[in-house]
């Protein structure tokens, strides 16, 4: 299975992989470098490979195994063209594009026509579909390590934390927008949900929002963890946490799937949070109420005025609601959709 994209694109892949799980003996993952870390300790797969800088030594790689097949979640011509170049039999991915006649069994993908509300998971798994495969339990799986574990309780040692505690993940993967990210609301609500809870807020970030977080921690009362945390430190950081309260972001995925109460905030009205939502046993979204202008997207929005909109006390509220459920229990009576039929190879 090859699968790219962002940390939370990989994520939400891994119900996919559980689905082919149940039919192929073995499954292994290809993706990034950068996002191995995602993968390294899931129990549905066998191995997981990075893409190396040599396509003829992941082809001979590929086609050494012999794979009976092969699904490709997040297509380039690259991805596309690898599963065929290896003589993999059964090769499935992304209909209507230029390198799509790699694929010998082709998916229509339903944000393409029309559908604004399937969660992105219940997208991916039209790709499992296509080989009569399909999970009850679509929700991600992050698995939390005992090293990663040990490496968090040393830095939050160093850092003067200890449980009980909140996190709070301020940003988003998207370098460009952070000179433009309102560090005041920011920091009122890491302010605010302190207040609330009783306990330390401890703001995480990647190394690169390290200058965000610590403002933010800064105004708000907390401690910033940004740039001191690896991907897997950081799901040990939510696993432990009281609750998670993070922008829609590949961490915000993380929390939830390592079972962390988990609130999503969706401010900008693009971000489409009933595809993006996060998945676990207790999770809440939270939706902007700034009318933002339509034209207005993630990677180009001048001022995320709908972010500086956010009011912390609605945060704190949706978040005490959330945490006055019962966490959701799967049943093997979950609705998932039947299987969509898929356009036979032409």
């Amino acid at each position: 299975m090859c699968t790219g994209g962002g940390i939370g694109d990989v994520l939400l892949a891994t119900p996919v992989m559980r689905a082919l799980r149940a039919r192929y003996g073995e499954v292994v993952a290809l993706t990034t470098p950068a996002h191995r870390e995602v993968l390294a300790h899931d129990p549905d797969l066998a191995d997981v490979w990075t893409t190396s800088a040599s396509f003829a030594d992941d082809i001979a790689r590929t086609a050494a195994r012999r794979f009976e097949a092969a699904v490709v979640t997040w297509a380039s011509l690259r991805s596309a063209a690898l599963p065929f170049m290896a003589r993999i039999p059964a090769r499935v991915g992304q209909a209507r594009r230029l390198y799509s006649h790699f694929f010998t069994r082709r998916v229509v993908v339903r944000s393409e026509i029309g559908d604004r509300t399937t969660h992105w998971t219940q997208i991916l798994l039209d790709f499992a579909r296509a080989l009569e495969c399909d999970v009850s339990d679509a929700r991600p799986v992050f698995c939390v390590d005992d090293e990663a574990r040990a490496s968090l309780s040393r830095t939050l040692e160093t850092m003067g934390v200890a449980p009980p505690y909140v996190v709070l993940h301020p940003t988003r993967g998207i370098s460009a927008v952070r000179e433009r990210w309102p560090i005041n609301t920011l920091g009122a609500l890491a302010r605010e949900l302190g207040r609330a809870a009783g306990t330390t807020v401890v703001v995480s970030g990647s190394a690169g929002d390290r200058v965000i977080g610590e403002r933010v921690a800064a105004l708000g009362g907390a401690v910033s963890l940004a740039g001191r945390t690896s991907l897997r430190e950081f799901a040990a950081l939510a696993a432990g946490a009281r609750a998670v309260v993070a922008m829609d972001s590949g961490p915000m995925h993380v929390a939830a799937a390592v079972g962390a109460p988990t609130l999503g905030l969706f401010a900008l009205r693009s971000d489409e949070p009933s595809r993006w939502a996060p998945l676990g046993p207790r999770t809440a979204v939270l939706r902007g109420t700034y009318d933002c202008p339509p034209s207005h997207r993630k990677e180009t929005c001048p001022n995320f005025a709908c972010v500086e909109a956010l009011d912390p006390l609605r945060v704190v509220t949706a978040l005490e609601a959330l945490l006055a459920r019962e966490p959701e229990r799967v049943s093997g009576s979950s609705t998932i959709p039947a299987a969509r039929s898929v356009p036979p190879p032409a």
